[in-house]
């Protein structure tokens, strides 16, 4: 089963730290055969509050998934967001 990153972003204090983590954690979804789906776009929020950004990718599996979060490529991206933004991570398995 293919495994997917749902994030949803609660709120974002520095967009230049985002584009700086984007650049990177491209890079690492790519070397892992992720898909982005989502990332950013309109929105029409219909229960719950409104989030600034919402991304989600698909990877050919739950264990690649895990593995590219896990992966020294996407730490080191992640680490540009501390203090920048604040976000609900998961990894869903999927069809």
């Amino acid at each position: 089963m293919k495994g997917y990153v749902v994030c949803v972003y609660k709120n974002i204090t520095n967009e230049e730290k985002l584009k700086e983590y984007a650049v990177k954690a491209r890079v690492a979804v790519e070397s892992f055969n992720g898909k982005f789906l989502i990332r950013g776009g309109r929105t029409a929020p219909k229960e719950g509050e409104k989030s600034p950004r919402t991304v989600v990718i698909e990877f050919p599996s739950y264990d690649e998934a895990n593995a590219f979060y896990q992966s020294k490529e996407y730490q080191d991206a992640h680490s540009i967001l501390k203090d920048h933004a604040e976000r609900q991570f998961q990894i869903v398995e999927g069809t």
